[in-house]
């Protein structure tokens, strides 16, 4: 199986490596089929504080990219989801070698990316202040990070859209049972909205974010 492995060329940057030092870090991940472009259009409507990095997903997909890819079990229609450990130790390795020191780093991802966001925190709790889980979902299976998570209990920003009917249901709902034994949960779910973000969500998200972010007192 070839490598999985983050292009440190592909990434967008909110900012120049020395306007970043000591500066907290919020990485973007986009969803099934899009690219780094697609999220980075958001961060001139989030927090000044944070340096912003826009990954693109390993896997080349019919258009875009994907994080990981889904297998379907023919004879149950049970979807998998093989390859996230994968990339979720891709996205770690970069983080070791591109930005070791920044600290805090918070989590935004849409749809898959946001699976994907989840699937990082759970892979390491400590090393993560709070994800962002934008019209997305956990995914299924224990991971050696779950009890520790649920310990941390870390603040984890939901948002969907009452009339999304890109993610299946029992993803919803398992998503609903898995959130809150894990995390410090703040649940929006916004009316008429599809698979998609709305003005209202987005401004609650840079309040959820800049809090984060905020010094202590």
């Amino acid at each position: 199986m070839p490598e999985v492995r983050v292009d440190d060329e592909a990434v967008l940057w909110s900012a120049s490596a020395t306007d970043r030092e000591g500066r907290p870090l919020l990485l973007l991940l986009h969803g099934y089929n899009s690219n780094e472009g697609d999220l980075f259009g958001l961060a001139p409507y989030l927090p000044l504080e944070p340096a912003i990095a826009s990954l693109r997903a390993p896997i080349a997909s019919d258009y875009g990219y994907a994080w990981f890819p889904r297998v379907v079990d023919h004879d149950t229609g049970d979807v998998g989801f093989e390859g996230a450990v994968d990339t979720a130790d891709a996205i770690l390795a970069w983080l070791d070698r591109v930005a070791p020191d920044a600290s805090p780093v918070g989590l935004l991802g849409f749809s898959q990316g946001a699976a994907m966001a989840l699937e990082l925190l759970r892979r390491a709790p400590e090393r993560f202040a709070f994800v962002v889980n934008l019209a997305g979902f956990a995914l299924g299976g224990e991971r050696e990070g779950d009890e520790r998570m649920s310990q941390l209990a870390p603040p984890v920003f939901w948002g969907r859209g009452a009339a999304d009917e890109v993610v299946p249901a029992r993803m919803v709902e398992q998503t609903q049972m898995w959130l809150p034994a894990h995390s410090t949960l703040d649940e929006r779910i916004y009316e008429g909205i599809g698979h998609s973000v709305s003005d209202r969500e987005l401004a609650d998200v840079s309040a959820f974010i800049r809090a984060r972010f905020a010094p202590a007192a």
